[in-house]
């Protein structure tokens, strides 16, 4: 399954847990109409599934973030507030650990602390960000609260290399996931079979017919053992901070948009010769926007390097520079970095 399928599978398992006759009645076993929160960084996944469960992509609230990317737990408490006094019922937060665009890590216990008030579900979509758990240098602060989540998604093919596809939902109680979506199809799971027949998952999901994904992930885990997942995983996060060392020592040639990421993520703006005096106002970072563009052309031209660009809300184009590879090392990071000023000071 891929991560938006993740989260799909938290939402209704979060739904057919509150309200266990859904699955036969439908919309009339609701008291009030369902809503739920995420951040406005989330991945638009949450929103799709929204619009996939009958929710509605309104009854899906954006909780506005921090300057770092990060949920404000005030905010979403305003929500849920506000969201019962329109009448409806709140019940699923989802918290983004590893946001698409800056790597932001949403505040775990805060959050379940409001859960824990409000009679909500708590999810973590980990599907870019819940590697870090493999490490013991930086795991934390960054999932400080894990176990008090019910569910989390994670994607193995993402930050741990895993071929694609590999994604996965995991839930803290047990049977959940069958008791949603079982639909006891025995021309297909046959349950007088030689052996032991809780082996047979297929009628835990609502795909059917799929790849069994996670077989790749068992035999990467077994060849690397988990010492040295954990060793990539630092290694991947160490070149990452040493490429933010290297910006910040030319803060005339390289603007941090997240002066401290908290993933592998990089967010930056090349300052070009022309723009280098000058103040840093929205017009400038206007101008620093367009630049973005026309230098992607000229790195695609050379054929030298390849970094993604994109806004993010009120803030211009911007490059994103995303360490997933292991095999990266210092020297890239140095080439990269006088790569993008030999294509660049001049425009």
């Amino acid at each position: 399954m891929r991560g938006s399928v993740s989260n799909l599978y938290a939402i209704i398992v979060a739904r057919h847990s509150m309200f266990p006759d859904y699955k036969k009645n439908g919309l009339r076993e609701l008291p009030k109409p369902l809503v739920m929160f995420t951040s406005e960084h989330c991945h638009y996944s949450i929103k799709s599934a929204a619009m996939v469960t009958g929710l509605g992509t309104q009854n899906c609230v954006e909780v506005p973030a921090d300057e770092k990317g990060r949920m404000i737990p005030a905010e979403l408490e305003r929500l849920v507030q506000k969201a019962i006094s329109e009448g409806k019922h709140p019940y699923f937060v989802n918290c983004t650990s590893g946001t698409t665009v800056f790597g932001a890590f949403d505040p775990i216990n805060e959050l379940a602390d409001i859960c824990d008030k409000y009679n909500m579900w708590l999810h973590i979509d980990g599907a870019w960000g819940a590697s870090i758990l493999m490490s013991n240098k930086y795991r934390n602060p960054r999932f400080d609260g894990v176990t008090r989540a019910r569910s989390i998604s994670w994607n193995p093919h993402k930050l741990m290399t895993t071929h694609l596809q590999c994604s996965t939902i995991h839930f803290r109680e047990r049977g959940l996931l069958r008791s949603c979506n079982s639909m006891h199809a025995e021309y297909l799971f046959q349950q007088d079979k030689h052996y032991d027949v809780k082996y047979d998952t297929g009628d835990k999901v609502i795909q059917c017919g799929r790849h069994n994904d996670i077989f790749k992930f068992w035999l990467q885990w077994r060849a690397h053992g988990t010492i040295g997942l954990e060793r990539d995983i630092d290694h991947m996060m160490g070149i990452m901070e040493y490429q933010v060392d290297r910006f910040r020592s030319q803060p005339e040639k390289f603007y941090l948009i997240v002066p401290e990421p908290e993933c592998t993520n990089v967010c930056f703006w090349y300052v070009p010769t022309r723009l280098r005096g000058m103040q840093h106002t929205k017009e400038r970072e206007h101008l620093l926007g367009e630049v973005c563009s026309k230098l992607k052309q000229r790195m695609m031209e050379a054929g030298t390097l390849m970094i993604g660009y994109q806004p993010q809300g009120d803030i211009p184009n911007f490059f994103r520079s995303i360490i997933s590879n292991p095999a990266v090392k210092r020297g890239d990071i140095d080439f990269m970095i006088s790569e993008l000023d030999r294509l660049g000071h001049d425009l």
